[in-house]
């Protein structure tokens, strides 16, 4: 049991705390964010990873974040995470269409890549409330875009230590995400429908962690509030194993020589993907550039070449909804960083950031694109990445994987840099039909389950199972609130 590792709040305020209890948590007290007091360094060497596979990997991550989890404990969690719940032995295969190399985190119970990181926050959640003795029920609140939203409702369903509220907007996501969520069994989930977008139901969720009457209010109900979200550090820590396994793999696959490095162009909305490998490259994975791939919703984009946040702009519903977000939360984890951490600077921005929409960061541009790379794709962009890949080797990619290669294929052209790029791939096409099929060429039945028959059929893959059932399954939570009323929809399940 390692124990020279604690969580303190981006913001500056309060005691150092465990892992546990960063985790049970989710937020700090302040508003800020867990972060750990220092990234530490991988004690392994690649020639030793080399020979793991994804779960013996998993905890040679997990044991240096979480170091208040005994080795049994973490093993525990992370053999029920990665189980026959992914559909291959690899739990995160590499792909090779022509000269591209695809990282897949699609092959999960969700299809999504929030399920590498959902699969084990309720075995680290469970463990960890036992750590803290907690007397209340934990209520995870989480706002979604899409993916993290079915991905937390099938990792926490059926629990009996807690319930899970999730909000969505309501025309923000895709059909298939939509159906995931109202269709969830389990007596403890609760869905509802936001009139509003993902800011909207994000913003909505962190005011009330951070309300202290509301608090009070809990406890003295029962009930505490945690996280699911990419701001919960349980969340996070999991994200960080598969860089290192996608560049494992690249050794494996004979593309790369082992220590030499390689750029990762992620498809980014909330800052938590590409964060997790900010962390994998501070560890010591020898990653070069990290490409920080948004939508038309843009705004980190425009940070990354001015050093100015401003998500004063139109809001834009895409073909890629899990990065329609203008309030990119994990991004705070990274501004303390570049603040060195100065928590009450971090807070000073976080407040100008909320009271205004902006902030700007007293430090030279230059010095973010020492590591990060930033572009955006455009919907037709995007829809001619698709039609690309589709063409030239009849790989299908999901729209939120096509703005991470037409980005990746920008940064190519514009620097000249020959390392071998991987293109993170974060959700399957078959969440996306009726937009692969329109950006190939091909028309498009309008019925659901046409809309995959004929995916299934242009793409030579077999339609997963879990869409098929999802299609079948009967609608179970039909509510839907305006985009103030979060708080008295929570009060209202709760019987409050």
């Amino acid at each position: 049991m390692m124990e020279n590792l604690v969580y303190k709040s981006t913001r500056g305020h309060g005691d150092p705390v465990s892992a546990s209890y960063a985790i049970v948590h989710g937020i700090a007290e302040d508003g800020g964010l867990f972060v750990p007091d220092h990234l530490p360094k991988m004690d392994k060497t690649l020639e030793e990873l080399l020979t793991m596979d994804y779960r013996a990997l998993a905890y040679e991550v997990m044991k240096l974040y979480l170091p208040d989890f005994s080795e049994d404990e973490l093993h525990y969690c992370i053999d029920r995470a990665y189980d026959d719940k992914f559909d291959t032995s690899k739990i995160v295969p590499l792909s090779h269409p022509g000269e591209t190399h695809v990282l897949e985190l699609f092959h999960g119970a969700t299809l999504a890549f929030k399920d590498m990181a959902l699969s084990v926050l309720p075995y680290l959640m469970t463990t960890a409330a036992h750590k803290q003795n907690l007397e209340e029920e934990i209520v995870i609140l989480t706002a979604t875009s899409g993916d993290t939203g079915k991905a937390a409702l099938e990792g926490f369903s059926n629990l009996s230590w807690g319930r899970i509220i999730v909000f969505y907007p309501k025309e923000g996501v895709s059909p298939i995400h939509k159906l995931q969520m109202v269709t969830q069994q389990g007596d403890n989930t609760h869905v509802v429908a936001i009139k509003g977008n993902f800011d909207d139901a994000q913003r909505s969720v962190k005011e009330i962690f951070t309300n202290p009457e509301e608090a009070v209010k809990m406890k003295n109900a029962g009930y505490m509030f945690s996280s699911a979200n990419s701001i919960n550090i349980g969340r996070l820590v999991p994200q960080i194993v598969y860089y290192y396994w996608g560049y494992l793999q690249m050794v494996r696959d004979q593309k790369v020589e082992l220590g030499d490095s390689v750029n990762f162009c992620v498809p980014t909305g909330n800052f938590g993907n590409i964060l997790a490998a900010h962390y994998a490259k501070s560890m010591g994975l020898p990653i070069g550039k990290l490409i920080c791939a948004s939508n038309s919703n843009n705004v980190l984009t425009d940070f990354f070449h001015t050093a100015r946040y401003n998500s004063n702009r139109p809001f834009h519903i895409t073909s890629s909804p899990s990065m329609d977000i203008l309030v990119s939360s994990n991004l705070e984890r990274l501004v303390y960083e570049l603040c060195q951490g100065d928590g009450a600077k971090v807070q000073e921005l976080m407040d100008s950031l909320r009271q205004r929409g902006s902030y700007i960061l007293d430090l030279d541009p230059a010095l973010l694109q020492e590591e990060f790379w930033a572009d955006f794709a455009d919907e037709e962009e995007t829809a001619e990445a698709i039609r690309q890949m589709y063409t030239a080797y009849h790989y299908v990619m999901d729209p939120h994987t096509a703005v991470a290669y037409s980005v990746a294929e920008k940064y190519g052209k514009e620097t000249g840099d020959a390392r071998p790029m991987v293109i993170v791939s974060t959700a399957s096409p078959y969440k996306f039909p009726a937009s692969i099929l329109a950006a190939i060429g091909v028309p498009a039945p309008k019925e659901e389950e046409a809309l995959m028959e004929k995916l299934s059929e242009i793409s030579d893959t077999t339609v997963p199972q879990r869409v098929r059932q999802v299609l079948g399954s009967q609608i179970r939570h039909h509510r839907v609130c305006e985009k103030d009323r979060v708080l008295a929809e929570v009060h209202d399940i709760l019987g409050l």
